[in-house]
């Protein structure tokens, strides 16, 4: 693979209507980051700190769950440490060793992504990390590599998105006409296919397109101007307070000057 190619955005195009719900996802996941193995259904199985991926049963669907990889990432730019990074090739990395544990990354991400190792001694935020280590030596995804029927495709995220428009038009599987993080919240690495609306399948659709850090910064560039304006109307209050304190003052000297003269 050429260098070009190599740094090209990656995503992955999960289908909802060829997902048979096998597991082999979450196994080569945690082959690939020396998780231990599910010892219980994996279909209960919820994102935890050994759970980068999970598969759930919704809606008569399988389908997967894992970090979107957002392309402005809200636990990004909400990180004080930059213990978190977004790539050139599209995963969302974590370094652990710049990480204090404030979990603002765990409030931030809209698709309540991050788990936190509560019950160790040096807690760390664990998440999908896009198998970034493999992508760099030209490799697919662990999850993408062992799955049986194309459910999981990985490959350049603009060629995954025409593959989901030509999928759509073909009408086969009668999908809904969205590709879900296509633009949501500006943009994902993970994309969706379904055939019911996702909304049904415990994805949030209610987060529009604008990325969230943008919303945010949009506030936070308001400050300054907010400070100012109310450092100006508290210096007014303080003011008028302080020369009716004034005022009052001289008034009760005036009084006792008059009443000595008298």
């Amino acid at each position: 693979m050429n260098e070009a190619g190599s740094r090209k955005k990656k995503g992955l195009l999960l289908d909802c209507t060829l997902c048979i719900g096998c597991g082999a996802c979450c196994q080569a996941c945690k082959e690939s980051h020396g998780l231990p193995r599910s010892t219980e259904n994996y279909l209960q199985d919820s994102l935890s700190e050994t759970n980068y991926t999970v598969v759930n049963y919704r809606d008569g669907h399988y389908v997967r769950k894992l970090c979107m990889h957002c392309e402005v990432p809200t636990c990004v730019s909400v990180c004080p440490v930059t213990a978190l990074e977004k790539t050139p090739t599209g995963p969302v990395i974590y370094y652990p060793d710049r990480c204090m544990g404030c979990r603002y990354c765990m409030q931030a991400c809209p698709f309540q992504v991050p788990r936190y190792e509560w019950k160790s001694t040096r807690p760390l935020v664990r998440k999908c990390d896009f198998c970034a280590p493999r992508l760099e030596a030209g490799q697919s995804t662990a999850c993408a590599q062992v799955c049986p029927t194309g459910a999981t495709l990985f490959g350049d995220r603009d060629a995954l998105i025409q593959e989901a428009r030509a999928r759509i038009a073909s009408g086969r599987r009668k999908y809904i006409d969205r590709i879900y993080g296509l633009e949501d919240v500006g943009g994902t690495s993970v994309l969706y296919l379904s055939d019911v609306p996702l909304g049904s399948l415990g994805y949030r659709t209610d987060l529009g397109t604008k990325p969230l850090p943008l919303l945010t910064w949009q506030v936070l560039e308001k400050i300054p101007g907010v400070v100012l304006f109310s450092g100006v109307i508290l210096g007014g209050i303080w003011w008028i307070t302080n020369r009716r304190m004034e005022i009052q003052e001289a008034r009760i000297e005036n009084k006792g000057v008059r009443n000595e003269d008298a």
